[in-house]
């Protein structure tokens, strides 16, 4: 069932506002699960606990127009202005943005200091039953939705891309036009993760992030590469994490944020999650999992970022 509160901006907004803002807003629920890590790996949907999510869902362009759309997967510290600054790009260019809120209705504020609150992995199941959403709405083209996630959100916007979690999660025939991550967590190997939709995949990532390593991508980019899949990453000099985020203008140390960025993971049997380096399952209290990353913008990684994606959709949305 789609519930749905939706209104005009031309009724609300002085017309010199409306160009740079959508044309329509909707605030909808998504009704969703959540799962842990074993379960997500295990197809064990059962076992989650049902949970409704929101989004706000902004559409460009004249009434009754389908437009192609991208969904938004914010990290771990929640929906920020960036997110909402990625939207009205997006929006710029004639692309519908679902701004996908993965935290309120589970009671989440931020997890940077305790990621053990969501698996990383719960977003895609998220981000799918967003899909499944957006593909039934009068304005949006259902086999033009791409995914764009960052840092936590991004590995529900990259691995999406595996076809073993699209069989096992997307609406049936369903799957994303494309996957965009920024400052991807890549360091976790799952069984098949080199066999994807064959859906165009872009990496944005700072060489300088502390927080998530770029070294993990370099590694999966070049196997996916191997397997003939469509894949890029854009490595960004002088780039920290969150390199988008202008509202920290100067890079700095947040102490009491987890990092896995010398942590080398990979799935084990029956759901589970090995530390490569002991052999044993991995823990937050594992001695690779540290605190005190930086975070902080980079103007022109930023404008960087932004012009290949622009182009990017584009080329994908034939826009």
């Amino acid at each position: 069932m789609i519930r749905t509160i939706a209104f005009a901006l031309a009724e609300l907004l002085p017309f010199s506002a409306l160009a740079q803002a959508p044309l329509r807003l909707e605030m909808r629920v998504v009704d969703s699960v959540t799962l842990s890590g074993g379960q997500f790996l295990t197809g064990d949907e059962k076992g989650g606990r049902k949970v409704t999510l929101g989004g706000e869902l902004r559409i460009p362009g004249p009434p009754g127009m389908k437009v192609p759309a991208v969904i938004l997967v914010h990290g771990s510290g929640g929906i920020s202005g960036a997110t909402d600054a990625w939207a009205r790009e997006l929006n710029a260019i004639g692309v519908a943005a679902f701004i996908l809120d993965a935290f309120s209705g589970r009671g989440i504020v931020s997890t940077v200091a305790d990621q053990s609150q969501l698996n990383s992995l719960a977003m895609m199941v998220d981000s799918y039953r967003a899909l499944a959403l957006l593909a039934e709405h009068p304005r949006i083209d259902p086999k033009g939705i791409a995914i764009m996630g960052f840092s936590k959100g991004a590995v529900a916007s990259v691995y999406s891309a595996n076809e073993r979690f699209r069989k096992m999660y997307a609406p049936q025939g369903a799957g994303f036009a494309a996957h965009i991550g920024l400052y991807t967590p890549c360091n976790v190997e799952y069984r098949d993760d080199d066999k994807t939709t064959g859906k165009p995949i872009r990496l944005f990532h700072g060489i300088a992030d502390d927080y998530v390593a770029i070294g993990p991508c370099r590694t999966y980019v070049e196997r996916l590469r191997k397997a003939g899949a469509d894949v890029q990453l854009t490595e960004l000099a002088d780039a920290h994490h969150a390199y988008d985020n202008p509202a920290i203008p100067v890079p700095r140390a947040f102490p009491a944020n987890q990092t896995t960025r010398n942590c080398t993971l990979k799935e084990g049997e029956n759901g589970g999650i090995l530390n490569v380096k002991t052999g044993k399952p991995y823990d937050l209290s594992d001695a690779c999992v540290e605190k005190g990353p930086h975070v902080g913008y980079n103007a022109a990684a930023h404008q960087a970022t932004l012009a290949s994606v622009r182009e990017f959709l584009r080329t994908v949305f034939k826009l």
